[in-house]
């Protein structure tokens, strides 16, 4: 983890203060329409990177920016930005079919994996995407979908962010044809930390997960404890967050997690989390 790169983004959010009010917003429009969020200094020729969020079950996109509040930062460093909304089941109820696992449990299913890459063509048809830094971060049942994505679509998709989403059960579900960088990102206290799915349906546990994603990118077998603690909830005290990383992975790929000690699904998130999630992501491009 650069610390430097941490160290810019936090003084580039304190001293220019950008505000969600003041992006600049381009409506897509469509069957299924989203917004696209542009950096004031958004160059054609200079190509940026490009950051889809993935909102949890029964949540709206802004719900998850209001959350993350990732928007000030990719207007102050220059990134392309989209926090989508899934769609509504028969209760009224908004989900991602991410895997089979969860959470589109009704008929005929939606094909979120077909959206999700149709907002990356559309938004780069128009706008300048590196396609080298495409990102995406989901929580909960976005994060399902994320790691579909990254299973399904490698070669596009550069790293993702998963916060408390599980993955395939097996796996040989995963078709991942080419590394990817992965952060998996867990409170200890989650329900789904070892496995359970409220509904009742059988999830690895956070663990495995990150262990089937060294193996998926063929990291050596060794794992380590970094020594560098990080501050992730504001309700627990002092450095709860340990950070564990993959040894010898593929050239400029990186299968961390980060397990937040006395946290619950929805962790109550520090200021350090955002700028240090667009640390990884930019870290890690596609190589």
């Amino acid at each position: 983890m650069k610390t430097r790169l941490v160290l810019v983004l936090s003084v580039v959010f304190i001293l220019f203060g950008v505000s969600a009010s003041s992006a600049a917003t381009i409506p897509f429009p469509g069957v299924r329409p989203f917004t696209l969020s542009v950096p004031p200094h958004y160059n054609k020729v200079l190509p940026e990177p490009l950051i889809i969020a993935l909102t949890g079950y029964n949540q709206t996109g802004q719900d998850f920016e209001n959350y993350l509040q990732l928007e000030p930062l990719t207007q102050s460093i220059g990134i392309l930005y989209v926090h989508p909304d899934g769609t509504k089941n028969s209760r009224g109820v908004r989900f991602w079919n991410g895997t089979p696992e969860c959470c589109d449990y009704e008929l005929p299913k939606v094909n979120d994996d077909a959206y999700i890459m149709s907002i990356i063509d559309q938004v780069s048809a128009k706008y300048a995407v590196d396609p080298k830094r495409i990102y995406i971060i989901g929580h909960s049942n976005g994060g399902f979908l994320a790691s579909a994505l990254a299973c399904n679509h490698a070669d596009r998709i550069a790293a993702i962010v998963s916060m408390a989403g599980a993955s395939y059960i097996t796996q040989s579900a995963c078709k991942a044809r080419a590394p990817v960088s992965v952060l998996e990102v867990w409170g200890s206290r989650d329900v789904t930390f070892n496995g359970n799915h409220g509904a009742g349906r059988a999830i690895p546990s956070a663990l495995q997960i990150f262990k089937t994603w060294g193996a998926i990118d063929r990291c050596s077998a060794n794992t380590v404890k970094t020594p560098n603690a990080l501050d992730l909830d504001s309700q627990v005290p002092g450095l709860e967050t340990t950070v564990t990383e993959f040894q010898q992975c593929p050239a400029g790929t990186a299968i961390d997690m980060w397990q937040i000690d006395g946290a619950g699904h929805t962790p109550n998130l520090t200021l350090d989390f955002s700028p240090l999630i667009i640390n990884f992501f930019l870290d890690h491009p596609k190589q």
